[in-house]
């Protein structure tokens, strides 16, 4: 598998929306997915986790 960091990362977020009982996510390239109600909340808390523990590492001191 290749790995992850060498690909250009996307500076354009997705958009979320619930339709019938899932949350789909339209994401950049075409990415689209659907989860569950608690999956979302897991990934969304994840990615803001992830998004917050990103910034201090490219923070000068970081």
């Amino acid at each position: 598998m290749d790995d992850p960091r060498n690909l250009t990362p996307f500076e354009v977020g997705g958009k979320a929306v619930a339709e019938e009982g899932l949350v789909l996510l339209d994401g950049p390239d075409g990415i689209a997915i659907s989860m569950t109600p608690d999956a979302a909340e897991e990934t969304g808390t994840s990615l803001i986790a992830a998004a917050r523990e990103a910034r201090d590492q490219l923070a000068p001191d970081g």
